[in-house]
């Protein structure tokens, strides 16, 4: 259960000094693809420790998702004790993860500068909201704040006219760390070749930016910028969901060859000669008409049927599951996007799997999330203390563990 995982990251050491989420994220993709992940901890531990509810036999199941496959320690960097441990640790690791507010860790005496004097090859990598230069980098950041400021709220939403919706997921957040993560990885292969590190800058701002490529390709070529379209596609139709008999399907038949497969199925072949739907173009001039009307044909049968129907035509069409079902969907499983450890306290539990798969060196999740602190002694030890001096940290209180110390 404990053992390191064997990925294509073997051999990488991470120093995660983050929090919540948007660094825990980055920290757990690269623990999964095999790097020896340390998370520091402050005493209260990660806010999201205190994320209740839910819970499994107490402990925080929002903490437990996030920080699998992670080492876990406790240090006090208010106190000299504490930060001489992070330096020690950080003068021979290769990435250190920071989500911290803008010039902080310079105040401990822990910034890029201060540390790249020890170890030149030190990966720093820093998330924030708004990206560490800027006329907004000393702003604090969340994922509500950075889907209104990069345009996601203003395209996300049943349609014009409507309040901002955000997406349900915390897409800044996570896109944030999983480009933190591609950023880590990039420079570890520069460091791999010349032996030198740097700074890795990233932020919610620019994350939720990127998931606007196709409305910002419109607004660009247009000068206008684009609404909510529901489900639908901004530049492609029918590209959406539909109400079934029982329910919802999504259909993507945009192309025209699968929009002429998708009339024959449905039995509408008379609107391949609809002026108002002979082109794609055609049909995004006139969307609404054309919802309602493939509304009215979708509702007269299931899902499963229509279903069973679209596949046998080779038309892309999927059910809408809500996230249990996903959990249970026989692609999911087989793709071992649900994984299980087991907690010392919350016994079995289940997570999302790494979605990246390797043929040679696959990355696994092996260790569940971290006790609080449960990992000190053993990584202090690591780091070259003996037993006496770390018993003294653990009296001073510079280092400390809710585990058997």
């Amino acid at each position: 259960m404990t053992t390191a995982a064997k990925g294509p990251l073997e051999g990488m050491k991470v120093i995660e000094l983050a929090h919540i989420m948007a660094g825990p994220v980055c920290g757990m993709m690269l623990a999964d693809m095999g790097a020896d992940v340390i998370k520091v901890e402050k005493p209260e531990g990660d806010d999201s420790r205190r994320f209740l509810p839910p819970d499994i036999n107490g402990e925080s199941a929002a903490y437990m998702m996030m920080n699998r496959n992670k080492r876990g320690i406790v240090l006090d960097l208010k106190s000299d004790d504490g930060k001489a441990v992070l330096r020690r640790m950080l003068e021979t690791a290769d990435v250190v993860i920071e989500n911290y507010r803008m010039g902080t860790m310079e105040k401990l005496g822990l910034g890029y500068e201060d540390l790249r004097k020890t170890n030149p090859g030190l990966i720093y990598c820093e998330i924030s909201g708004f990206g560490r230069s800027g006329p907004y980098a000393t702003r604090g950041g969340f994922d509500l704040i950075a889907q209104g400021m990069s345009g996601l709220m203003s395209i996300t939403g049943e349609g014009p006219g409507r309040p901002p919706v955000k997406s349900g997921a915390p897409v800044t957040d996570i896109t944030a760390g999983i480009l933190a993560a591609l950023g880590c990885v990039s420079a570890y292969a520069r460091k791999l070749q010349t032996g030198e590190g740097q700074k890795v800058d990233t932020s919610l701002f620019e994350a939720g930016i990127t998931h606007t490529y196709w409305q910002s390709a419109i607004a660009f070529a247009t000068g206008l910028a684009p609404g909510p379209l529901g489900s639908a596609h901004p530049l492609n139709a029918p590209y959406q969901a539909f109400r079934t008999a029982d329910g919802w399907i999504t259909v993507g038949a945009a192309n025209q060859r699968n929009w002429e497969r998708m009339l024959a199925v449905i039995g509408a072949e008379e609107l391949a000669k609809d002026d108002r739907f002979s082109s794609n173009h055609a049909r995004m001039q006139n969307l609404a008409a054309l919802e309602d009307i493939l509304n009215g044909y979708f509702s007269r049968q299931s899902s499963a049927d229509w279903l069973e129907r679209l596949e046998a035509a080779g038309v892309p069409a999927g059910p809408v599951f809500d996230v249990a079902e996903m959990h249970r969907d026989p692609q999911t499983l087989f793709r071992e996007m649900v994984v299980e450890t087991e907690h010392p306290k919350a016994g079995p539990v289940k997570a999302i799997g790494l979605p990246i798969k390797f043929s040679e060196t696959p990355g696994r999740v092996t260790r569940p999330a971290p006790l609080l602190g449960e990992h000190t002694r053993e990584v202090l030890l690591e780091a070259g203390y003996d037993d006496g001096a770390v018993d003294d940290m653990f009296g001073s209180g510079a280092v400390r563990s809710s585990a058997v110390a």
